[in-house]
């Protein structure tokens, strides 16, 4: 995937700052925790599991081949991986999601050339009943977008109607993408644009009962009501700082949002999600996922968030100079 200049900037600046999940107390799952497999060196999509509580998958951004990884959200340990068959080999692999029927979707819709793929794939496989190794066959689609190629790292597929949606990345904001009512092994899918998306989004997340959209960039986040596929803006989401933010995915029981980022050993973060009632969440510390308070504000999480505060102003004064460069 593109890392752009300061992106990379942020990522040298914030790895003294990066404090790793810890699943200590987590029996649950659902409260954070660090991706122990080596094999998992740029988790690119994250998916909370609503057949096995607690599990998470998850998968590298490319390079790596046709494998998905169930993890413990109660231990970080990987419990099952799977490898697909029926498919190409993946380019770009950026997103899954779990729908209807404990199906899983499988995004390979990044374009490390910026947008210039005449198409990208989905892949859809049922998610196994027994979580151990396996090998999986996969129905693979060909997607390709109403209004040219384009560069996308987010995918959410609506709990209910199992349609699938898209939304592709870009520094000034980009869309969100409706696929057909049922995607079609033979032929190709078209996306078409639906509404404005106001991030850079690098994953999306749709809530367990289809109403709330959580979208994440590297250094923020909104919350939308899905209200149809026509987006309403509610507010900020309260986005982790991490060294490369790439995924996001609500809990099975739609109480947290979960934040992934790439790199070996990597954090898997928890914050309460929009709407839901802190004093009954035992999550670590960390600002409302609606951006209006903070929980648990000792002297620890000053420290963290004053530091994000001067890395984010050394980033964006970073962007900045990088943007007069190219229109120089």
């Amino acid at each position: 995937m593109r890392r752009p200049f300061a992106l990379l900037a942020a990522t040298l600046l914030t790895a003294a700052l990066a404090v790793p999940a810890s699943a200590a107390d987590n029996d649950d799952g659902d409260e954070g925790f660090t991706i122990n497999d080596p094999r998992i060196t740029e988790s690119s999509g994250l998916a909370a599991s609503r057949q096995h509580p607690g599990v998470y998958w998850t998968h590298n951004d490319s390079d790596d081949g046709p494998y998905l990884y169930a993890v413990d959200g109660s231990t970080g340990d990987t419990v099952a991986r799977l490898t697909l068959t029926g498919v190409g080999t993946p380019r770009d692999v950026e997103a899954i999601s779990v729908g209807p029927g404990n199906r899983l979707f499988v995004a390979d819709v990044g374009d490390n050339l910026g947008g210039t793929w005449p198409y990208v794939w989905i892949y859809e496989l049922p998610e196994p009943q027994r979580l151990q190794d396996a090998t999986v066959r996969a129905t693979q689609y060909v997607v390709k977008y109403a209004d040219g190629p384009r560069d996308a790292e987010a995918m959410v597929v609506h709990p209910r109607t199992g349609r699938v949606y898209l939304i592709d990345k870009h520094e000034d904001g980009g869309h969100l993408y409706e696929g057909p009512e049922k995607l079609s092994p033979s032929g190709d899918n078209v996306f078409k644009p639906i509404a404005p998306v106001e991030l850079w989004a690098t994953d999306a997340a749709l809530s367990p009962d289809g109403q709330d959209l959580a979208v994440r960039g590297y250094f923020g986040g909104i919350h939308y009501a899905w209200n149809g596929g026509k987006l309403k803006r509610e507010g900020r989401l309260s986005v982790p700082l991490q060294g490369q933010g790439e995924s996001v995915t609500y809990s099975a029981d739609g109480s947290r949002l979960l934040f992934g980022s790439e790199g070996e050993q990597s954090g898997v973060v928890s914050r309460p999600a929009p709407g839901a009632d802190e004093d009954a969440s035992s999550g670590g510390p960390g600002s409302r996922a609606d951006g209006k308070g903070a929980a648990g504000g000792g002297d620890g999480d000053s420290v963290k968030v004053g530091g994000a505060v001067v890395v984010a102003v050394v980033v964006a004064a970073l962007f900045g100079l990088g943007r007069r460069r190219r229109k120089g």
